[in-house]
C-alpha cells in the first residue's frame, strides 16, 4: 500500500513535547507535514515544534475547547491529515493498600479521563476537521489516526488497575471507531508498546533504579526500548 503524501499537509502529535510522541513528531515533520505539538510542557514543546518548524499548542487532551483550539491551529497550515495521540500518564496504585485502605478513586478518575477520554476527544474533534478536507487519493483517503495503548491493556501488572483500565479502553474503542469514520476515508489504528524508556518513568536516580528493575523483566533483550 502505498504512503500517503503528507506534503504540504498538517499533523497533530498530543505528548509531542517528549517520548514517544516527540519520535513520532520528527517522522512526519520528516515526511513533509507541518506539525503541531499538543502538549502541557511548554518548554519542552515549544523547542521541539520551533526546532520542526511546526506549532505549539498548549494542551489538555480532555478539554474539548483545547481539543478544537489544536485542531484549528493544524488546519490553518494545511489540509490535516494525521494525529498521534500519546499523551498519556500512569498514577501507581493498589485496589487496597497494606493497611485495606481503598485506593483514591479522583486518581484512577483522572489516569481514565486523559488516558481515555482525551484519546477520544482528540480523535473525535481532528476527524471532524479531516472529514472536510479533499481526498488525496482515488480511494478517497482523507487521514489517518493512530491511538497509543499499551501492552498493560492486555498484561496489567500489580498496582496497574487505572492505567490498564484507560488502555484497555483505548483498544476496545478502536474498532468501533475505525468503523464510524471508514466512510469518511479516515483510518484508525492502535498501537500497544511494551516497556519504553519515556519521561512518564520520572528522572533522576530513584527512576534510573526503577528503570534497570523494569528492564530486567523484559525477556531479551534485557533493556527498556
Amino acid at each position: 500500500m502505498p504512503r500517503m503524501n503528507l506534503e504540504s499537509s498538517s499533523s497533530i502529535v498530543t505528548g509531542g513535547a517528549s517520548g514517544i510522541g516527540e519520535a513520532a513528531a520528527r517522522q512526519l515533520a520528516d515526511a513533509g507535514s507541518r506539525v503541531v505539538i499538543a502538549d502541557l510542557q511548554e518548554d519542552k514543546g515549544q523547542s521541539v515544534a520551533s526546532e520542526l518548524g511546526g506549532l505549539f499548542v498548549k494542551c489538555d487532551v480532555s478539554n474539548v475547547e483545547d481539543a478544537q483550539a489544536a485542531v484549528a491551529a493544524a488546519s490553518e497550515m494545511g489540509p490535516l491529515r494525521a494525529l498521534v495521540n500519546s499523551a498519556g500518564l500512569g498514577r501507581a496504585a493498589r485496589t487496597i493498600d497494606r493497611n485495606n485502605v481503598p485506593a483514591d478513586l479522583t486518581q484512577f478518575e483522572f489516569v481514565l479521563k486523559v488516558n481515555l477520554i482525551g484519546t477520544y476527544n482528540m480523535l473525535a474533534q481532528a476527524a471532524s476537521a479531516m472529514a472536510q478536507t479533499e481526498p488525496v487519493d482515488q480511494d478517497g483517503s482523507r487521514g489517518a489516526i493512530v491511538n497509543m495503548a499499551s501492552a498493560a491493556a492486555f498484561d496489567g501488572q500489580i498496582g496497574q488497575a487505572a492505567y490498564s483500565a484507560s488502555k484497555g479502553g483505548v483498544v476496545g474503542m478502536t474498532l468501533p471507531v475505525a468503523r464510524d469514520l471508514s466512510a469518511t476515508g479516515i483510518r484508525v489504528n492502535t498501537i500497544a508498546p511494551g516497556l519504553i524508556d519515556t519521561p512518564i518513568y520520572g528522572e533522576g536516580e530513584q527512576s534510573d533504579q526503577f528503570k534497570a528493575h523494569l528492564g530486567e523483566s523484559v525477556l531479551f533483550p534485557k533493556r527498556l526500548g
